[in-house]
């Protein structure tokens, strides 16, 4: 089982574009039996959550910035469902995305605004395969200028497509690659 992260706009126009992505995705993610992570938010993210756990997924964690469940509702205004577990770690959103990417074994980017590129500008300083489900607009629709204008180019790890399901299934030739020799220990 690979933890997958999804990431993407909380709020925004590509929420609106977005949100039958996110839900393919929350549902092909755990239909293929894997575990579903996100920043324990609102848009996007959530409803690849709702969308996980109404099609069976198996473990939903959510990685909060907040430091106590009571700040997580009370401060960040930010949901307790439908995750199984919330990690709340005091760390704002800065801090909450590093600790949620690299605790991620890939990501997928949906649409997005600042913090998507926070997330994937982590993503890329640490190896990690991420995957742009394409459609929803923000900043997932600029990101080969990005990656253009950062001297990156489109590499191995980092693949893209309109169709949740084919995403993810490029992630899991990444990973499955990458993990060939270690792939007993994600049964």
């Amino acid at each position: 089982m690979y933890q997958i992260c999804v990431s993407g706009a909380s709020k925004g126009k590509s929420v609106e574009e977005g949100r039958r992505l996110a839900h393919a995705v929350g549902e092909v993610i755990a239909k293929e039996g894997h575990a579903l992570m996100t920043g324990a938010t609102v848009g996007l993210p959530h409803v690849a959550a709702q969308a996980y756990k109404r099609a069976g997924g198996l473990m939903s964690v959510g990685i909060s910035p907040a430091a106590s469940k009571i700040e997580h509702v009370m401060k960040y205004r930010l949901p307790t469902r439908p995750y199984d577990s919330i990690l709340y770690t005091g760390l704002h959103y800065i801090g909450r995305d590093v600790l949620l990417i690299n605790s991620s074994d890939a990501v997928i980017s949906i649409g997005g605004r600042l913090g998507t590129l926070h997330e994937f500008t982590i993503a890329m300083e640490t190896d990690k395969p991420i995957g742009f489900l394409q459609g929803a607009g923000g900043i997932g629709s600029e990101i080969m200028d990005i990656l253009h204008a950062s001297g990156h180019a489109q590499g191995d790890d980092i693949v893209f497509s309109e169709d949740p399901k084919e995403l993810f299934e490029k992630l899991m030739k990444i990973l499955d690659e990458r993990y060939k020799e270690y792939i007993d220990l994600y049964d």
